[in-house]
């Protein structure tokens, strides 16, 4: 399984309320996933992070997932909201952002994932996992008011939306989902995401999604390759035998194809 790591160094994402990058909470968490999952067997959890800018990173981390054959794609990210809806603050000193209405996790997936069916079990078993850690989901993203930002919600109980064009769920070859694991906008809601028990009950979540998943799931299906092009071969040259019989059956022949052509 991969674990990628949501933005990168150099272009992080959001900025939390507290002016924390979204890349350093997302790497912490994929950490302690990873542990956890190595911890409960699945020793080959590996946390995948990318370097450099937004658009290049994206497809970098997508070939890199395919490359891996890995087989499941879980994207760690944490959550803002849109600019028009943030209000100002100052922390320590320096200007800041936060939105207090908004917060909770949730799942996204795409459909135009190859294996999209697989990608929404999974996502909802995420889901349903997190709720049962008492976590809630964020009920915003169907709202008109998210503009752009609006996605359909595939399970109200699981918390899991969809989101068809993101390019690290389209892309993947094996089963993808995306988790927003809280609002770091939100400022309660940034302290939780930076305790100690929030990781740890997401990595649990996570953990036993990847188990029921793994418990549940069919045979992979083959990668069927195209035949290539047939090379053309000379036309084979068709040997006509005389008929057997001497010159009698020549004779024979000869006659019934005048009497052929005379018909």
């Amino acid at each position: 399984m991969i674990i990628d790591v949501g933005h990168t160094a150099e272009s992080y994402g959001a900025m939390s309320a507290r002016r924390v990058p979204e890349f350093e909470y997302n790497l912490k968490l994929a950490r302690r996933i990873e542990e956890r999952l190595k911890t409960d067997g699945f020793i080959e959890a590996a946390v995948m992070i990318t370097e450099g800018k937004a658009r290049p990173s994206l497809m970098s981390r997508v070939a890199r997932a395919n490359k891996k054959g890995a087989d499941l794609f879980l994207s760690i990210h944490h959550d803002s909201v849109p600019d028009i809806y943030a209000d100002r603050w100052e922390f320590e000193g320096k200007k800041s952002q936060f939105n207090d209405l908004f917060g909770g996790y949730s799942v996204f997936v795409s459909h135009h994932n190859p294996r999209y069916g697989e990608s929404l079990r999974f996502a909802r078993s995420l889901g349903n996992q997190m709720a049962e850690q008492g976590l809630i989901f964020a009920r915003q993203y169907d709202l008109w008011f998210m503009g752009k930002y609006q996605h359909p919600l595939l399970d109200s109980d699981a918390g899991v939306y969809r989101y068809d064009e993101l390019i690290v769920l389209k892309n993947t070859t094996m089963p993808a989902a995306l988790l927003e694991s809280g609002s770091i906008i939100n400022r309660d809601e940034e302290l939780v995401m930076a305790s100690d028990e929030h990781r740890n009950k997401v990595a649990s979540a996570v953990s036993s999604a990847v188990l029921d998943y793994c418990a549940t799931r069919g045979p992979a299906p083959l990668l069927v390759a195209k035949p290539s092009s047939p090379v053309a071969k000379p036309a084979a040259r068709v040997a006509h035998s005389k008929p057997k019989g001497g010159k009698a059956a020549s004779k024979l022949a000869q006659s019934q194809r005048s009497a052929s052509h005379r018909r």
